[in-house]
C-alpha cells in the first residue's frame, strides 16, 4: 500500500488530493515543520536522504518530488484517469503544466517568500534599513515583475480551456494548485485575474480536495 509522508502546509497536500481523486487506499505519516527553523524534521531523512516532503513509499519504492509522484501514480494506478490520451494535444499540455508548476511558476514565489522573511528578521538597527533597501530593490526590479508575468500568462492560458490541459480535469491541475495557492496567499493573485480566481474556487469545491484537507490538516500558505 502507498504511504504518504506528509508535511503540514507543504506540497505533499497535492499528493493526498491526487490519491483522493483516484480513490486509492493509502497510509498517512504526518510530520510537522520546526517552529524555530521552519525546516522539515530530521525524521524525514530516514525516509529520503534530502529530508523533504512529499515522499511516497510503496514497499521498497521510495518516490520523491511532487511532479514525479503525480506522474508516476497516475501512470501506475490511474487506469486512464487524470491524464489525456497519448498522442493528443491535451497530453502535451498536460506534461507541460506538470513541469511548469515547479520549474517556472514556483521559483519567483519562493524568492518573494525568502526576501519577505529577510525584511521581517530581527537584526541590528543599523543593518535593517540596508537589508530592507536591498530586499525591496530585488523584489521591485526582478521578483514582482516575474510573478506578474507568470500570473498574466496563466490567466491567458485559462482563457483557452476550463482546465490547464484542456476541458477535462487532470493531474496537471493538481500540480498547478500549489503555485496558485501560494500566489493567492503572498504573490498578489486577486480578483484582477478572474479566471485564476475561478479556477481556485473550482478546485476548492472538489470533494476529493476537501477530503484531502480533512486528512492532511489545516493548509495555509500565508
Amino acid at each position: 500500500m502507498l504511504t504518504v509522508h506528509h508535511l503540514n502546509n507543504s506540497r505533499s497536500q497535492r499528493v493526498l488530493w491526487l490519491l483522493e481523486e483516484l480513490e486509492l487506499p493509502y497510509q498517512l505519516e504526518k510530520y510537522q515543520w520546526d517552529a524555530q527553523t521552519m525546516l522539515a524534521p530530521p525524521s524525514l531523512r530516514k525516509v529520503h536522504p534530502l529530508g523533504k516532503s512529499p515522499v511516497v513509499t510503496d514497499g521498497d519504492m521510495v518516490l520523491a518530488e511532487s511532479g514525479a509522484i503525480v506522474e508516476t501514480v497516475i501512470e501506475h494506478y490511474g487506469q486512464g484517469r487524470l491524464a489525456p490520451a497519448l498522442g493528443t494535444p491535451e497530453r502535451l499540455r498536460y506534461r507541460y503544466w506538470l513541469h511548469y508548476a515547479e520549474g517556472s511558476a514556483m521559483p519567483p514565489l519562493l524568492l518573494k517568500l525568502v526576501f519577505d522573511k529577510i525584511e521581517r528578521t530581527p537584526m541590528p538597527f543599523f543593518v535593517k534599513p540596508i537589508a530592507k533597501a536591498i530586499s525591496g530593490k530585488v523584489k521591485s526590479s526582478f521578483i514582482l515583475p516575474q510573478i506578474t508575468t507568470h500570473l498574466d500568462f496563466m490567466e491567458a492560458e485559462l482563457g483557452k480551456s476550463l482546465w490547464f490541459a484542456g476541458d477535462e480535469f487532470t493531474g496537471a491541475d493538481i500540480q498547478m494548485s500549489f503555485p496558485l495557492e501560494a500566489a493567492a496567499a503572498r504573490g498578489g493573485l486577486d480578483a484582477t485575474r478572474p479566471k485564476l480566481m475561478a479556477y481556485l474556487a473550482r478546485i476548492h469545491a472538489r470533494p476529493a480536495y476537501q477530503r484531502a484537507l480533512a486528512k492532511g490538516g489545516p493548509f495555509t500558505l500565508g
